[in-house]
């Protein structure tokens, strides 16, 4: 098992220089600068000096993005923003930015960690430097005095989190723009009193099927030039994270224009990123997967859509020079600041960030669970060498080598019989699976097995100690549970199906002749914010894995989101500060310093699709740090019926799993395995009810094979598999016409 680098990495790495692998012209413009070579990582902000030399400059965490003024440097990192006018002496500009709260569990006692909320991006006006703009995922601040104080600027008036990037400037008058996940790029003057916050998507390409653009990326003003003359604006240019292109936005007419676009070969529905804007006096600089380029500027005379192909430059001596830089400990430069003269002649800096896009492989190293194809094996066909063998016959005809079994179910019950007394005080063991015989059998045929864990979701904690560990019902003072009303004529009594179905309520209607049908979810829940229900399922995860288990997964890692009464749902165990976000880190943090084993976690569909978590609380990008594997749960009938339906509408199942893989992928970093879920069940919705069958299975193992090849898993709750196609190896990435 190798453990997660956020808790593991030492800031203490011995670092060698090599001058001999830039031209002697280069090395000789090096050596009058202090600090030529500025390298952000995981373990912090390091320099190179002109002879290299490596010094540790900021070593408190993880830097992300290097800002430079003629006043200061700044670096936005895990621990918020940090200001220095000399790289040596550091100080904190987050007064005013939201706090996360942490809650750690050790030992029965309770402390906790504050600090700033993941930040997504940080840039300063390019005329002032005493004006900041930095977002969180739910908000936009602004600084008048280089980040002494922030002033909340809000976001758009939609209820779904995912701000991305941010930028500022004069245009003439002072204006913040922001780029949302979901709903694209907008734009707020500060110098107009009541002034709320604008759309500025025209010319943007949308996701296909809907009416939002796809996500921008980034977002940068570049400085008029001197020849423009006095009153020229600055230029604003974006880029498109998985559209893989690069717009500039023409001002007066409120419209982006494409100037760039990734060339597309051999399919049409291609998914790349670009991201990390940086806007120099000549040219627009930014990171693809796996290179940097370059891109000339146009002309101010280019007309609107007229593209620039054919001028981009690839930097491959910047590639090399970022890609060998020997950084020991398996650390990587998250981002480098190349001073004035490292490159150019004529003294143009370089900075840029997000250089995890420059890795050769999206998939981290030596992780046991890459590469998995299995299927979900209901606990109850396991019992016996019997029930077992369709399914065994099954993995060896598919050449799969995973199974994923309930070892905590849907309805809160313990399949296997723990050693472990603390476990089954708060659990109730059900129909045992004896995993003492089970895995030897599974390892002795190659099989990888996971132990699948229902977390949040549980009748049966749910009830312990009088509801102790329950969400609560704050008007009934009870555990809650979800329903929704539906109103229709009375009828007469028994005939409702109330006296059959337990979850069935009748209620009186304002109106007579009517009755309100209030029908309950079948769901219990327990509280995310407890940390004695943290530590039960550690302990049973703990167990699992001492006892044979290669992986831990957890699924129904989330807050309930179904039911009329969400308002009503009261979070007892909730600390000050802590929100959705926190609660699930705090989880999935005593979970890896209890559990030495992979770890996985299952989440909708989209929230790997979206850089959101909103109801839920899965947010992608925080929650990699903390696991190996992540399950996004792309099945075709829960995305709205028209998504992705574009003509043909039959290949709707592989441009979901393609697309869907490919940007988990690119939401996490490249810090986790992305092995979705493969819907093998129908469910009665229009379009499976048109197009469910084998291909639609087939199409869907086509999508995730081509989207990166990191594994899969066939889910059927019932088991049943007859509509898993004969499929070539799992080393094959299928396709051809299917990829359009």
């Amino acid at each position: 098992m190798v453990s997660k680098k956020f808790f593991l990495i030492s800031a203490a790495f011995s670092f060698l220089y090599v001058l001999s692998s830039l031209p002697a012209s280069v090395q000789t413009k090096r050596a009058q600068a202090t600090w030529p070579l500025l390298i952000g990582t995981e373990a912090g902000l390091y320099g190179i000096d002109g002879k290299g030399s490596r010094t540790a400059l900021w070593t408190r965490g993880a830097v992300r993005a290097i800002k430079r003024t003629q006043d200061y440097w700044a670096i936005l990192s895990d621990q918020g923003i940090a200001v220095s006018r000399d790289l040596r002496t550091w100080e904190d500009r987050n007064q005013g930015l939201p706090v996360k709260v942490i809650k750690v569990y050790d030992q029965g006692k309770k402390s906790f960690i504050r600090q700033v909320q993941d930040l997504k991006d940080l840039e300063i006006h390019p005329e002032n430097p005493a004006i900041l703009v930095c977002a969180v995922k739910d908000g936009v601040f602004l600084s008048r005095n280089a980040g002494l104080s922030w002033e909340n600027l809000g976001m758009p008036p939609y209820r779904t989190n995912g701000i991305k990037a941010v930028a500022v400037g004069n245009l003439p008058e002072l204006t913040v723009f922001l780029s949302h996940s979901v709903y694209g790029v907008y734009y707020l003057n500060l110098d107009t009193p009541g002034a709320t916050w604008l759309e500025v998507n025209a010319g943007l390409e949308n996701l296909e099927t809907t009416d939002n653009p796809d996500e921008v990326s980034d977002i940068a003003l570049a400085l008029p030039r001197s020849e423009e003359g006095d009153g020229a604006l600055p230029r604003i240019f974006a880029s498109q994270t998985f559209r893989q292109r690069i717009y500039e936005l023409h001002w007066a007419e409120k419209r982006f224009s494409t100037i760039w676009a990734a060339p597309v070969a051999g399919q049409t529905d291609g998914v790349g990123t670009v991201d990390a804007l940086d806007a120099g006096r000549e040219t627009l600089r930014f990171v693809q997967d796996g290179s940097v380029l370059e891109l000339p500027y146009p002309p101010k005379t280019q007309a609107l859509g007229e593209a620039t192909e054919g001028r981009i430059r690839q930097r491959d001596d910047l590639f090399r020079f970022i890609q060998e830089l020997p950084l020991n400990g398996g650390l990587k430069p998250s981002c480098v600041f190349l001073g004035e003269h490292t490159f150019y002649p004529e003294g143009e800096p370089i900075n840029l960030s997000e250089l995890w896009l420059l890795n050769t492989s999206l998939y981290p190293e030596n992780i046991p669970g890459v590469n998995k194809e299995g299927i979900y094996l209901p606990v109850n066909h396991s019992m016996s060498p019997e029930t077992l063998k369709p399914y065994m016959d099954l993995i060896n005809q598919q050449g799969l080598n995973m199974v994923v079994v309930d070892m905590k179910d849907d309805y809160g019950r313990l399949r296997f019989t723990p050693h472990n007394p603390a476990i089954t005080a708060k659990g109730r063991v059900f129909w045992p699976l004896d995993i003492d015989a089970f895995l030897p059998s599974m390892k002795a045929q190659a099989v990888y097995t996971v132990a699948r864990l229902v977390v949040f979701k549980d009748p049966e904690l749910a009830k312990k100690e009088g509801g102790k560990f329950a969400v609560w019902d704050s008007r009934n003072n009870s555990p809650w549970l979800g329903y929704y009303d539906s109103r229709q004529k009375k009828q007469s009594p028994g005939t409702r199906g109330e006296k059959e179905n337990p979850l069935i309520t009748i209620l009186p209607a304002e109106d007579p002749d009517y009755e309100i049908l209030r029908t309950y979810y079948d769901e219990r829940w327990v509280d995310p914010y407890s940390e004695e229900v943290w530590e039960y399922h550690a302990a049973i995860a703990r167990e699992l894995h001492e006892r044979g288990f290669d992986e831990i997964q957890f699924d129904y890692i989330r807050f309930p989101t179904d039911g009329s009464n969400l308002a009503d749902a009261r979070y007892r165990w909730k600390d000050p500060g802590m929100d959705m976000d926190s609660a699930l880190i705090s989880f999935l943090r005593h979970i890896r310093f209890q559990v030495d084993a992979p770890l996985s976690i299952d989440i909708y569909g989209a929230n790997g699709w979206y850089r959101t978590g909103s109801r839920t609380g899965q947010e992608v990008e925080l929650l990699a740090p903390y696991v190996d594997v992540i399950c996004p749960m792309y099945y075709p009938s829960h995305f709205e019926q028209y998504f992705l339906a574009q003509n043909p509408p039959q290949l709707r199942p592989y441009r979901i799993y393609y697309q869907g893989t490919q940007r988990a992928q690119r939401i996490s970093r490249g810090q986790v395995i992305i092995r979705p879920y493969i819907q093998a069940f129908y469910l009665n919705v229009s379009y499976d009810r048109k197009y469910y069958n084998q291909n639609y299975v087939r199409l869907e193992v086509e999508g995730v094979r081509a989207g990166g090849n990191g594994g899969l898993t066939y889910w059927n709750n019932l088991g049943r598999y007859d509509d898993i196609p004969l499929m070539p190896s799992r080393n094959t990435a299928l396709g051809g016409n299917s990829r359009n």
